[in-house]
């Protein structure tokens, strides 16, 4: 299989090599294709068409080595056995043909303590793409499956998405908040993981709306919640599962220094402002819960640059307006 890097050599990280994958076989799409009607379902066929005309291959990406992840374990001190986790995944697949695997994650905690943060560093890690699907919004499995195409208004589903329109064969697929699942007599919004999550009947995966097989083996599944007790056992067995404590006082810190300087270096204004935040800044913000951080950072550059001031301070803080918030630190 072909292979190339994807990054240059600048990158933090070590080099990903990219194999070619197949997700799916065009002579079935052109089967199928072939026996649509002329003045029917005209979204399926334009679903074949793109099929075929994007065809088949798609990257499969992993890193050449284990990469330096020094800084992820800095900037996300709470979530180290899941780091662990995934390293020792890559030293499996370093110098081998085989693509990366990675069990599907469980990350199970509070909200707010950085977990969808997390996989989107995990896919910017691998040099892969990631899809958020937020189960506390799905009320019915075909927005992971795909509805029928007999349907009014059907499409496929996030798994397709992510592998047939996507560029690549493991994309980081991330199911938000799985113990918020609403399901309904008729429609399971959990049933499709069943078969997603084991590796063997995730490569061929069929979408209900297009009807092909899709070879999903590949995808890496990171899912949140935070109570486990409503995420059905056989789904829970097919992870593993990770407790994500809420960051220690000094990790806390350290998680604000850190987006701090993150946001700063990415944006031009930044070079406006002192290149550390202030002790008193970082103790304030250790209070916040990391995904509230990064909104008050915001706010807080923002009123420090309509004072013409180079430092952000505590006053330029959004005020907590009388809300009641959650410590986000643990003595």
């Amino acid at each position: 299989m072909e292979s190339r890097s994807l990054v240059p050599q600048s990158s933090v990280f070590q080099l990903p090599v990219a194999q070619m994958r197949r997700v799916f076989q065009p002579d079935e799409v052109e089967r199928k294709l072939s026996k649509l009607q002329d003045n029917e379902h005209d979204s399926l066929r334009a679903t074949y068409r793109r099929m075929l005309e994007r065809g088949p291959q798609r990257f499969s990406v992993k890193p050449w080595g284990v990469p330096n992840m020094a800084s992820l374990y800095q900037s996300l001190p709470n979530f180290t056995e899941v780091l662990d986790d995934v390293k020792r995944h890559v030293a499996l697949a370093q110098d081998s043909q085989d693509a990366l695997e990675v069990t599907p994650i469980l990350l199970l905690g509070p909200p707010g303590i950085g977990k969808t943060h997390f996989a989107k560093k995990l896919a910017d890690l691998l040099g892969t793409g990631m899809s958020l699907v937020p189960m506390s919004s799905m009320t019915a499995g075909w927005l992971l499956s795909g509805s029928s195409s007999q349907w009014k208004g059907a499409k496929p589903g996030k798994v397709f998405e992510a592998l047939v329109d996507g560029e690549y064969a493991n994309p980081v697929i991330v199911v938000d908040e799985i113990d918020k699942a609403s399901a309904d007599a008729q429609y399971d919004p959990l049933g499709a993981l069943y078969s997603l999550l084991e590796h063997d009947t995730a490569q061929s995966f069929t979408d209900e709306f297009a009807e092909v097989a899709i070879d999903a083996s590949q995808v890496i599944w990171v899912t949140t919640a935070n109570d486990e007790r409503n995420i059905p056992a056989p789904i829970l067995n097919r992870m593993n599962v990770f407790a994500v404590e809420a960051p220690t006082l000094e990790a806390a810190r350290q998680i604000a220094r850190e987006l701090y300087q993150s946001i700063r270096d990415a944006h031009g204004w930044g070079k406006r402002f002192a290149p550390e935040p202030g002790d008193d800044l970082l103790d304030a913000l250790s209070a916040m819960p990391p995904r509230d951080m990064r909104r008050a950072l915001m706010t807080g550059f923002g009123n420090a640059r309509l004072d013409a001031r180079g430092d952000v301070s505590v006053v330029d803080l959004p005020k907590a307006g009388g809300k009641k918030g959650s410590i986000g630190f643990m003595q």
